[in-house]
Protein backbone atom coordinates (compact mmCIF):
# COMPACT_ATOMS: atom_id res chain seq x y z
CA UNK A 1 0.00 0.00 0.00
CA UNK A 2 2.60 2.93 1.08
CA UNK A 3 4.57 1.72 -2.25
CA UNK A 4 2.57 3.60 -4.51
CA UNK A 5 2.50 6.85 -1.96
CA UNK A 6 5.05 9.95 -2.87
CA UNK A 7 7.80 11.25 -0.53
CA UNK A 8 5.56 13.81 0.78
CA UNK A 9 2.68 11.55 1.33
CA UNK A 10 4.77 8.96 3.35
CA UNK A 11 6.57 11.57 5.36
CA UNK A 12 2.98 13.26 6.08
CA UNK A 13 1.34 9.47 7.43
CA UNK A 14 5.10 9.51 9.39
CA UNK A 15 4.50 13.18 11.22
CA UNK A 16 0.52 12.19 12.27
CA UNK A 17 1.75 8.70 13.31
CA UNK A 18 4.11 10.53 15.63
CA UNK A 19 2.37 13.62 16.20
CA UNK A 20 2.97 14.19 20.06
CA UNK A 21 6.60 12.71 20.48
CA UNK A 22 7.22 15.21 17.37
CA UNK A 23 5.73 18.63 19.27
CA UNK A 24 7.69 17.92 22.34
CA UNK A 25 10.68 17.37 20.54
CA UNK A 26 9.68 20.24 18.54
CA UNK A 27 9.18 22.18 21.67
CA UNK A 28 12.34 21.33 23.25
CA UNK A 29 14.26 22.10 20.72
CA UNK A 30 12.64 25.85 20.22
CA UNK A 31 13.09 26.07 24.01
CA UNK A 32 16.82 25.18 23.70
CA UNK A 33 17.28 27.97 20.63
CA UNK A 34 15.27 30.37 23.03
CA UNK A 35 17.81 30.14 25.61
CA UNK A 36 20.71 30.52 23.74
CA UNK A 37 19.69 33.21 21.56
CA UNK A 38 18.98 35.01 25.42
CA UNK A 39 22.80 34.64 25.70
CA UNK A 40 23.84 35.93 22.18
CA UNK A 41 21.12 39.51 22.91
CA UNK A 42 22.79 39.60 26.45
CA UNK A 43 25.56 40.65 24.50
CA UNK A 44 24.37 42.81 22.81
CA UNK A 45 22.61 45.11 25.25
CA UNK A 46 25.86 47.11 26.82
CA UNK A 47 25.37 50.81 25.23
CA UNK A 48 27.62 52.92 23.05
CA UNK A 49 28.02 53.50 19.15
CA UNK A 50 29.07 50.00 18.32
CA UNK A 51 26.81 48.31 20.28
CA UNK A 52 24.29 50.22 17.86
CA UNK A 53 25.99 49.59 15.31
CA UNK A 54 25.75 45.53 15.89
CA UNK A 55 21.82 45.69 17.56
CA UNK A 56 21.23 47.14 13.79
CA UNK A 57 23.03 44.24 12.04
CA UNK A 58 21.69 41.21 13.85
CA UNK A 59 18.19 43.07 13.26
CA UNK A 60 18.62 44.17 9.73
CA UNK A 61 20.09 40.02 9.31
CA UNK A 62 16.84 38.80 11.62
CA UNK A 63 14.31 40.31 9.64
CA UNK A 64 16.15 39.14 6.47
CA UNK A 65 16.27 35.61 7.40
CA UNK A 66 12.69 35.32 8.60
CA UNK A 67 11.60 37.10 5.06
CA UNK A 68 13.37 34.84 3.37
CA UNK A 69 11.95 32.07 4.60
CA UNK A 70 8.79 33.32 4.29
CA UNK A 71 9.53 34.13 0.26
CA UNK A 72 10.73 30.61 0.09
CA UNK A 73 7.35 29.06 1.48
CA UNK A 74 5.56 31.34 -0.19
CA UNK A 75 6.77 30.54 -3.51
CA UNK A 76 6.92 26.68 -2.94
CA UNK A 77 2.94 26.53 -2.25
CA UNK A 78 2.44 28.69 -4.99
CA UNK A 79 4.04 27.27 -7.87
CA UNK A 80 2.89 23.65 -6.72
CA UNK A 81 6.14 21.88 -5.23
CA UNK A 82 6.14 19.56 -2.87
CA UNK A 83 5.65 21.16 -0.03
CA UNK A 84 1.65 21.65 -1.31
CA UNK A 85 1.22 18.02 -1.50
CA UNK A 86 2.86 17.55 1.68
CA UNK A 87 0.56 20.14 3.17
CA UNK A 88 -2.97 18.29 1.55
CA UNK A 89 -1.33 14.74 2.79
CA UNK A 90 -1.00 15.51 6.35
CA UNK A 91 -4.13 17.40 6.90
CA UNK A 92 -5.49 13.89 5.51
CA UNK A 93 -3.59 11.69 7.73
CA UNK A 94 -4.60 13.62 11.07
CA UNK A 95 -8.00 13.31 9.71
CA UNK A 96 -7.81 10.03 9.68
CA UNK A 97 -5.81 9.39 12.70
CA UNK A 98 -6.40 12.06 15.71
CA UNK A 99 -8.26 10.69 18.38
CA UNK A 100 -10.91 13.39 19.73
CA UNK A 101 -9.09 13.83 22.91
CA UNK A 102 -6.08 15.02 21.25
CA UNK A 103 -8.16 17.54 19.28
CA UNK A 104 -9.93 18.64 22.36
CA UNK A 105 -6.45 19.72 24.34
CA UNK A 106 -5.46 21.49 20.96
CA UNK A 107 -8.13 22.96 20.71
CA UNK A 108 -7.99 24.65 24.26
CA UNK A 109 -4.40 25.83 23.38
CA UNK A 110 -5.01 27.46 20.18
CA UNK A 111 -7.06 29.96 22.83
CA UNK A 112 -3.30 31.92 23.36
CA UNK A 113 -3.49 32.93 19.44
CA UNK A 114 -7.30 33.95 19.22
CA UNK A 115 -7.99 37.66 18.05
CA UNK A 116 -9.47 38.53 21.26
CA UNK A 117 -6.60 37.82 23.20
CA UNK A 118 -4.37 39.15 21.00
CA UNK A 119 -6.32 42.40 21.11
CA UNK A 120 -6.75 42.60 24.92
CA UNK A 121 -3.37 41.54 25.07
CA UNK A 122 -2.39 44.62 23.15
CA UNK A 123 -4.52 46.88 24.37
CA UNK A 124 -3.98 46.10 28.22
CA UNK A 125 -0.39 46.26 27.81
CA UNK A 126 -0.09 49.64 25.49
CA UNK A 127 -1.91 51.54 28.04
CA UNK A 128 -0.23 49.97 31.27
CA UNK A 129 3.38 50.81 30.02
CA UNK A 130 2.01 54.36 29.04
CA UNK A 131 0.29 54.72 32.35
CA UNK A 132 3.55 53.97 33.88
CA UNK A 133 5.68 56.39 31.77
CA UNK A 134 7.20 53.49 29.31
CA UNK A 135 6.41 55.57 26.23
CA UNK A 136 8.65 53.69 23.90
CA UNK A 137 8.07 50.36 25.39
CA UNK A 138 4.39 51.27 24.89
CA UNK A 139 4.58 52.30 21.32
CA UNK A 140 6.73 49.58 20.54
CA UNK A 141 3.80 46.79 22.00
CA UNK A 142 1.67 48.44 19.36
CA UNK A 143 2.86 48.32 16.91
CA UNK A 144 4.19 45.32 17.43
CA UNK A 145 0.62 43.45 18.12
CA UNK A 146 -1.70 45.86 15.50
CA UNK A 147 1.61 46.06 12.52
CA UNK A 148 1.65 42.34 12.53
CA UNK A 149 -2.16 41.87 12.46
CA UNK A 150 -2.48 44.45 9.69
CA UNK A 151 0.42 42.45 8.02
CA UNK A 152 -1.20 39.31 8.36
CA UNK A 153 -4.65 40.24 6.76
CA UNK A 154 -2.91 41.75 3.90
CA UNK A 155 -0.80 38.84 3.34
CA UNK A 156 -3.89 36.65 3.65
CA UNK A 157 -5.79 38.63 1.48
CA UNK A 158 -2.82 39.03 -1.40
CA UNK A 159 -2.73 34.82 -1.39
CA UNK A 160 -6.45 34.10 -0.80
CA UNK A 161 -5.85 30.38 0.21
CA UNK A 162 -8.46 28.50 1.05
CA UNK A 163 -8.00 26.78 4.02
CA UNK A 164 -8.40 22.47 4.18
CA UNK A 165 -11.48 20.90 5.17
CA UNK A 166 -12.31 20.72 9.11
CA UNK A 167 -15.42 19.72 10.46
CA UNK A 168 -14.53 17.51 13.55
CA UNK A 169 -16.26 20.27 15.33
CA UNK A 170 -13.89 21.38 17.73
CA UNK A 171 -12.94 24.66 16.00
CA UNK A 172 -14.04 26.07 12.87
CA UNK A 173 -12.46 29.07 10.69
CA UNK A 174 -13.61 30.62 7.38
CA UNK A 175 -10.71 33.12 6.56
CA UNK A 176 -8.32 33.02 4.23
CA UNK A 177 -5.46 30.33 5.47
CA UNK A 178 -2.25 31.53 4.35
CA UNK A 179 -0.17 32.66 6.43
CA UNK A 180 -1.68 31.73 9.83
CA UNK A 181 -2.88 34.43 12.24
CA UNK A 182 -2.40 32.92 14.92
CA UNK A 183 1.20 31.66 14.38
CA UNK A 184 1.87 35.13 13.44
CA UNK A 185 0.28 36.98 16.23
CA UNK A 186 1.47 34.51 19.15
CA UNK A 187 4.97 35.16 17.96
CA UNK A 188 4.59 39.01 17.41
CA UNK A 189 2.42 39.57 20.83
CA UNK A 190 4.05 36.92 23.12
CA UNK A 191 7.02 37.90 21.97
CA UNK A 192 6.99 41.37 21.99
CA UNK A 193 5.73 40.55 25.95
CA UNK A 194 8.85 38.58 26.60
CA UNK A 195 11.26 41.40 25.52
CA UNK A 196 9.18 44.22 27.32
CA UNK A 197 9.59 41.64 30.22
CA UNK A 198 13.25 41.60 29.95
CA UNK A 199 13.91 44.87 30.16
CA UNK A 200 11.22 45.75 32.63
CA UNK A 201 12.62 42.63 35.24
CA UNK A 202 15.10 41.57 37.00
CA UNK A 203 17.92 39.54 35.30
CA UNK A 204 16.56 36.11 37.33
CA UNK A 205 13.03 36.33 35.07
CA UNK A 206 14.77 36.77 31.72
CA UNK A 207 15.16 33.10 31.32
CA UNK A 208 11.48 31.83 32.07
CA UNK A 209 10.18 34.52 30.41
CA UNK A 210 11.77 33.82 27.33
CA UNK A 211 10.91 29.86 27.82
CA UNK A 212 7.13 31.06 28.53
CA UNK A 213 6.54 32.65 25.38
CA UNK A 214 8.33 30.45 23.13
CA UNK A 215 6.40 27.42 24.70
CA UNK A 216 3.00 29.60 23.44
CA UNK A 217 4.24 30.17 20.17
CA UNK A 218 5.51 26.48 19.04
CA UNK A 219 2.39 25.62 20.88
CA UNK A 220 -0.07 27.43 19.36
CA UNK A 221 1.51 26.93 15.77
CA UNK A 222 1.07 23.33 16.08
CA UNK A 223 -2.41 23.54 17.53
CA UNK A 224 -3.22 24.82 13.95
CA UNK A 225 -2.23 22.18 12.01
CA UNK A 226 -3.38 19.36 14.45
CA UNK A 227 -6.99 21.62 14.45
CA UNK A 228 -6.98 20.82 10.75
CA UNK A 229 -7.39 25.05 9.95
CA UNK A 230 -4.28 25.40 8.73
CA UNK A 231 -1.91 23.98 6.32
CA UNK A 232 1.77 23.39 7.50
CA UNK A 233 2.93 25.75 5.58
CA UNK A 234 0.64 28.52 6.42
CA UNK A 235 1.93 27.86 9.92
CA UNK A 236 5.63 28.23 8.79
CA UNK A 237 4.90 31.25 6.71
CA UNK A 238 2.89 32.89 9.63
CA UNK A 239 6.08 32.20 12.05
CA UNK A 240 8.32 33.81 9.88
CA UNK A 241 6.32 36.57 8.79
CA UNK A 242 5.57 37.33 12.70
CA UNK A 243 9.42 36.63 13.35
CA UNK A 244 10.04 39.35 11.10
CA UNK A 245 7.93 42.15 11.92
CA UNK A 246 8.64 41.96 15.99
CA UNK A 247 12.43 41.92 14.96
CA UNK A 248 12.15 44.84 13.28
CA UNK A 249 10.17 46.44 16.07
CA UNK A 250 12.74 44.86 18.54
CA UNK A 251 15.48 46.69 16.44
CA UNK A 252 13.58 49.57 16.00
CA UNK A 253 12.86 50.14 19.71
CA UNK A 254 16.39 49.43 20.74
CA UNK A 255 17.94 51.87 18.08
CA UNK A 256 15.75 54.71 19.46
CA UNK A 257 16.35 54.05 23.25
CA UNK A 258 19.87 54.56 22.01
CA UNK A 259 19.26 57.89 20.92
CA UNK A 260 16.96 59.02 23.88
CA UNK A 261 19.34 60.92 26.41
Amino acid sequence: MHASLSTPALLAEAVAANLLPLYFALLAGALALAASTLLSWRRLRPGGAASAARIASAGALGVALAGGIFALIATAVTAGHALAEFDDALVAALRATQPADTLRVFARLTHFGDTETLTALGIGGALLLAWRRHLLLAATWAAAIAGNSLLNVSLKALFERVRPVHDHGFTIETSWSFPSGHASGTVAAWGIAAYVLLRLLPQRWHLPVVLAAVAIAVTTAVSRVVLQVHFASDVLAGMASGAAWLTLCITLSELLRRRVP
